[in-house]
């Protein structure tokens, strides 16, 4: 059974703060048949369409929004609703407000042929529209959420979340059942196993959806809390001059399976910390996180490469991940985190036939372009294509024992010496560590360890958390073709010599 849309305001929204913005329907020329449908549906539902839409306030924010209400003939759209949900689209964007659309819906509205079908068109461009004003655009899967509906404003939002155990697909098992004379395969149209798959970012009880869209919004809206004075007294932590130590020493720190990666840093600097999943194109990589957050106060988006296994290598779908946390940065005009910390690109025939080397670049040219300011993070191990991918930024971190090269020492070896004994030797010849990154321009600051961050790994993390929100916070104050200018330039003079 469908949450309805009554108990979905209820339960969001702040108590009496819902002001509808449906105009009189104006139904197109109905058959008798249809007509009757119609008022049946009416009577049933005490509504006047599928659809109902408005405003109302989430912890005080005023947020627009589009609801199905599944009792009135499935939650079906035709021209009317269509219509309804366009208008309160396009009112929300130029009321510049975010936009929650939660449908409920068994796709287009048969009894209205092709001209209904086609109206998810015009609702497409309309939160296209909405997107491409910087605006956050939600979306609550409910049960169930089928067709059509699915195929446009269903999948579009830069968060997506669905109910527990609703059914969400494109093809109904009815008709699949009727056309191919075989049952749909059970389990695939669930809610479960959209977010498995990476189709959606999440599985959430309505109950729980009001804190999840409040975190969300206060990301997604820019709004920052941040301290200046506290950067001030906290900067005496990162003052301490990088320590002297063989490149070996570096990577063997970095390996240890103790190390603090990049969730230790969120929950140890990160509020309002929403996490995302995939790649919303039907693929996820466990070896990459992708969240939005507010770093010591500062909104950002966060992709950072997970090292929780050692071995991890980071496959094409990893960094179709990191492709869109790109895109939501740049969608909603926020700072991209990027945190470094991988084995390396995956090296197989799965590898090599789902694209990788082709999303190395894309990432690189998407990444290098961005209008946004970007900061990456060499966080433990920085290895070949998978480290590249995340590098070019404006500004550039690195932690004392963190490295970057483009393939592990051992792999260096092998190509010199044709075997790994010269590990050592090559990682101290090819200028990995963070002292030569730093005297290399390739680095921009070197975030200590004291004397290594497997021993302190709280300290460390916060450490890592006042470097990243003094960088967020540099960045801000630089007019956006300034910092362009400036990232072009970092890279197009990198390795020439002074004067040339």
């Amino acid at each position: 059974m469908a949450t309805s849309a009554e108990e979905l305001i209820h339960v969001v929204l702040d108590r009496g703060t819902f002001t509808s913005w449906d105009e009189p329907i104006v139904d197109p020329h109905p058959s008798p048949e249809y007509a009757a449908d119609l008022a049946r549906a009416r009577e049933r539902s005490g509504r006047d369409e599928a659809v109902l839409t408005g405003e109302g306030r989430i912890r005080g924010r005023r947020v627009a929004l589009v609801a199905c209400e599944f009792d009135f003939l499935g939650g079906s759209v035709g021209v009317a609703a269509a219509e309804r949900i366009v208008a309160a689209v396009e009112r929300a964007t130029a009321l510049r407000l975010p936009l929650l659309a939660t449908p409920a819906s068994g796709g287009t509205r048969m009894q209205e042929g092709t001209v209904a079908f086609l109206q998810m068109v015009k609702i497409t461009v309309a939160v296209t529209r909405h997107k491409a004003s910087g605006l956050p655009y939600l979306v609550y899967l409910r049960n169930p959420t089928m067709g059509g509906v699915f195929a446009s404003w269903g999948s579009l939002g830069h968060v997506t979340v669905a109910e527990p155990g609703a059914t969400i697909g494109f093809l109904g098992p009815r008709v699949y059942a009727t056309l191919y004379g075989e049952p749909f395969p059970a389990g695939v149209q669930t809610a479960e196993n959209l977010f498995a798959h990476g189709l959606i970012d999440g599985v959430v009880p309505v109950r729980f959806l009001r804190v999840l869209l409040h975190r969300a919004l206060v990301v997604m809206t820019g709004e920052s809390t941040a301290d200046p004075l506290a950067l001030q007294v906290g900067s005496d932590e990162l003052a301490t001059p990088p320590i002297d130590v063989p490149a070996w020493q570096s990577v063997a720190a970095t390996r240890d399976p103790l190390r603090p990666g990049v969730r230790l840093v969120l929950r140890c600097s990160a509020t309002d910390h929403v996490p995302l999943s995939g790649t919303g194109e039907g693929e996820n990589d466990h070896s990459l996180l992708l969240s939005m957050a507010r770093i010591r106060g500062y909104p950002c988006i966060v992709v950072g490469q997970d090292n929780v296994r050692p071995g991890t290598l980071l496959g094409p779908a990893a960094l179709r991940s990191a492709r869109r946390g790109m895109r939501l940065a740049e969608d909603l005009n926020l700072p991209l985190v990027l945190v470094i910390d991988t084995w390396g690109a995956a090296l197989s025939r799965e590898a090599e036939e789902g694209g990788l080397a082709g999303e190395i670049a894309r990432c690189l040219a998407e990444l290098v372009n961005l209008t946004v300011p970007t900061i990456s993070l060499l966080l433990g191990q920085g290895t070949g294509g998978g480290a590249l991918a995340m590098l070019p930024a404006d500004r550039v971190l690195c932690a004392q024992h963190a490295w970057l090269a483009p393939l592990p020492p051992e792999g260096a070896s092998a190509v010199m010496f044709h075997s790994a004994d010269h590990a050592a030797e090559m990682a101290d010849r090819q200028g990995i560590r963070s002292a030569d990154l730093l005297r290399d321009s390739i680095v921009d600051r070197v975030i200590p360890e004291r004397p290594d961050a497997t021993l302190e790994p709280t300290e460390f993390a916060s450490r890592v958390g006042l470097a990243l929100s003094e960088a967020l916070a540099e960045l801000s104050l630089i007019p956006q073709d300034i910092r362009l200018s400036a990232r072009m330039d970092r890279y197009r003079r990198l390795g020439v010599p002074a004067g040339n």
